[in-house]
């Protein structure tokens, strides 16, 4: 394309040329023509620089043009076949849609063909049935029959064909439908009236054939209910005639309570079958209504027999009584042992009906769901008429009603008997409780594993409630006014062991008053710890039992359960009020006025020694081995009356007391080297000792002493900075800069001036 233009231009320069006339002219257009030699030239080069690579390429364009025409022939063709294949499966298509439209013409004519026929062979075949009484085989025919579409057999007819054959089949067909239903349901009366099972199972199986489901239902349950009460009846008659040395007398109720559910279960399972062969899925909460209908009257029954001759009416009217009037005396009150035996009876009662609620609404629940399995809505609604109809059954009512007055008896029963064993406390030898603590539990842990038993989630929140209000009022207050008495204080606590020691020879405790003072109150501390430990093993094994019983249980309701078993668990922080209560009363009278004596010893105790006095005191210590020798003496007069618990918890608090009192002594205390080694030596000493008689570490307490100790012990006062910031490695230190100078300062031996230039 450059060649071509250079041509063009040369030419035209050629002609220019010709006219040229003038030197300037002629040596211009040379000039001219000398740059476009030097282009030409330049796009010369360049061309024949790339004349291989165009060959080249040229070349596999030569290659590759065959293969080009190849796949154009290729395309060609494939083009051609599938425009070939299409207009083929047009055809195709169109011929498929003919036949299927011929073969559902001729499926149609086929069907109503056999549709004519079945009416032909329904209409003599039911009138042959009737005749023979072979009533399952005409309401087959009926059933047959009542399938046919009328509408779809009279459109069967020619135009001007005559009817009159069709309308005497239906007229035939409807009066034999008429009349067996009014035969079926004249029979299956008469075979309830005889007793005749068979009968009455025959034809109830006949009732869906003639579309008769809620009618069959209705009439089977009501049979089912009349055996039901016959039943019933009996066995409220053999149980009038038991007599009272039967050993099942106590429960007598609750056994026909169960022998009721037990029938009415064993009728569902004998009977579920077959409404589900004949009926079909999801109507057997029809038969089971009827069915609770009998139930809630034969319940009534029941319950009315027992509140008679158990007295119940009467039985609560008298615990309601002693329950607004706590005052009252014992003896005015209800016995609350009587209570026992009647109350078991009640939760025998609700549990079995709870257990028979469960069965009835899960097989109506699995009923409903496999009748309806297609329509979520229409199961999602008949499950809540389920649960409506069992939540307002007589039954569950009744159970209410009669759970009211349960929590009513067993939070008496429960406080009365705590109370009991309260006012009938004792010491048993060789115990570090008393006898009210063990009662007191075992009582509260009967009376919450029997509500737990009852299966009703509001008579166990109600109990749980209750027996948290027993123990953190009733109990817990006892043990606090105890308490509140104090620990007597008197100048040898020695005593104490020589009370503990003859009341064990003794088997009881028969001493002074302030013996019994003491003695009660150390087993009072006891019992605290005790009532502790015993709340949270009441909540734990609460916890697994109800779990396992109302696993199945809503997530509302399992909420409302761990809420009440939270505040059973929170008992056992009052409890441990009362522990710290009682401790810091000991401190107060017997700690302190012991140990205190011990630190003014110490007080009393020169730590500013020569050689002579520290070798002298290695022979015959002046403080640590009195003072080992007199917490031995006041531990010991404790060890057998605490348990190992509070036992630990009474060296821990005389541990702390020590070391309070100690660092007081030590800070008014002068020291020289030798004396910061003796000091060193009586530390080591008394913790020796401490750690030895506790399972607890004690060497925590003594942190501020010991370094204490280390400060006391320095040849220098530039020492401690060996110790002290960043240099102290794993040691923390527990003084302040202040308190580590006022240490430093208790060396008679280091000049002030040279602690105030720490910087520390």
């Amino acid at each position: 394309m450059a060649a071509s233009k250079t041509d063009a231009t040369s030419v035209s320069s050629l002609d220019t040329v010709e006219n040229l006339t003038d030197i300037d002219s002629i040596k211009a257009a040379f000039d001219k023509f000398c740059v476009e030699e030097v282009t030409i030239n330049s796009d010369l080069e360049k061309l024949i620089e790339n004349q291989g690579r165009l060959e080249n390429k040229m070349g596999n364009m030569h290659k590759v043009i065959p293969n080009i025409q190849i796949l154009e022939t290729d395309s060609k063709n494939l083009s051609n076949m599938v425009a070939f294949t299409s207009t083929l499966a047009e055809n195709v298509s169109s011929k498929v849609r003919q036949l299927d439209l011929a073969k559902s013409r001729v499926t149609s004519c086929i069907a109503r063909v056999e549709d004519i026929l079945d009416l032909k062979f329904c209409t003599d075949g039911v009138q042959t049935a009737l005749q023979n009484e072979d009533y399952e085989k005409a309401a087959s025919h009926v059933h047959r029959f009542r399938n046919l579409d009328e509408n779809v057999l009279r459109m069967s007819l020619t135009s001007g064909e005559s009817s009159d054959t069709l309308d005497n089949s239906f007229k035939l067909l409807h009066e034999a439908e008429n009349k067996l239903k009014s035969i079926v349901n004249s029979k299956f009366d008469a075979a309830v009236h005889s007793g005749d099972s068979a009968s009455v199972e025959r034809f109830f199986k006949i009732f869906p054939l003639l579309g008769l489901y809620d009618e069959g239902l209705t009439k089977f349950g009501k049979y089912l209910s009349s055996q039901l009460s016959e039943t019933a009846d009996k066995s409220i008659r053999l149980a009038e005639a038991m007599g009272s040395e039967d050993k099942r007398a106590n429960v007598m109720y609750a056994d026909l309570a169960t022998q009721l559910f037990e029938h009415i279960a064993k009728v569902v399972e004998v009977r579920q079958p077959i409404i589900e062969t004949y009926y079909g899925a999801g109507r057997l909460f029809t038969l089971l209504k009827i069915l609770q209908v009998e139930c809630d009257r034969q319940s009534r029954q029941i319950l009315q027999q027992f509140k008679s001759k158990r007295n119940f009416d009467h039985v609560v009217q008298q615990v309601q009584q002693s329950t607004m009037f706590q005052k009252q005396p014992a003896s005015e009150k209800y016995e609350p042992k009587g209570l026992d035996i009647l109350l078991s009876e009640v939760v025998l009662l609700n549990t079995r009906a709870e257990l028979y609620l469960r069965f009835i609404k899960r097989r109506s629940t699995n009923d409903i769901e496999a009748g309806f399995q297609n329509d979520v809505n229409i199961v999602k609604e008949k499950i809540t008429d389920v649960d409506t109809f069992l939540d307002n059954c007589d039954l569950k009512r009744l159970m209410q009603e009669l759970i009211g007055s349960y929590i009513l008896m067993e939070e008496y029963f429960m406080r009365e008997m705590v109370l009991k064993a309260v006012s009938m406390d004792s010491f048993d030898t060789g115990q570090p409780t008393s006898s009210m603590v063990d009662d007191s539990f075992f009582i509260v842990k009967k009376c919450a594993r029997r509500s737990l038993s009852s299966g009703s989630v509001d008579g166990v929140c109600a109990m749980l409630n209750h027996a948290c209000t027993v123990l953190e009022q009733d109990f817990r207050e006892v043990l606090h006014s105890r308490i509140r008495v104090g620990f007597p204080s008197d100048q040898y606590l020695s005593v104490a062991y020589n009370m503990v020691q003859s009341s064990l020879q003794q088997g009881k405790l028969q001493s002074s008053d302030t013996e019994k003072q003491k003695a009660q109150f150390l087993t009072t501390l006891n019992n605290a710890e005790a009532s502790c430990e015993y709340c949270q093993s009441l909540k734990t094994m609460l916890e697994a039992e109800v779990s396992k019983s109302f696993h199945q249980s809503s997530e509302h309701t399992k909420a409302k359960l761990e809420s009440c078993l939270s505040d059973l668990g929170a008992a056992a922080n009052r409890f441990k009020d009362v522990l710290e209560f009682g401790f810091t009363q000991l401190q107060s009278n017997a700690v302190k006025p012991r140990v205190k004596p011990l630190a003014d010893g110490y007080l009393s105790t020169s730590h500013n020694i020569t050689e002579e006095d520290f070798s002298n005191f290695e022979a015959n210590d002046p403080w640590v081995q009195n003072c080992i020798v007199q917490l031995d003496t006041m531990l010991a007069a404790f060890k057998e009356s605490l348990t190992s618990g509070n036992y630990d918890k009474f060296v821990s608090l005389i541990t702390s007391e020590i070391t309070s009192q100690m660092e007081k002594a030590v800070l008014k205390t002068a020291f020289n080297r030798l004396g910061g080694l003796q000091f060193d030596k009586e530390l080591r000493a008394l913790v020796g000792y401490l750690s030895t008689v506790t399972t607890w570490t004690i060497r925590d307490k003594f942190a501020r002493l010991t370094q204490m100790a280390t400060i006391l012990n320095l040849e220098k006062v530039t020492e401690i900075l060996d110790y002290w910031g960043p240099n102290s490695g794993p040691l923390t230190w527990r003084l302040t800069p202040t308190e580590v100078r006022h240490v430093l300062g208790l060396r008679v031996d280091f000049r002030s001036d040279e602690i105030k230039k720490l910087k520390l």
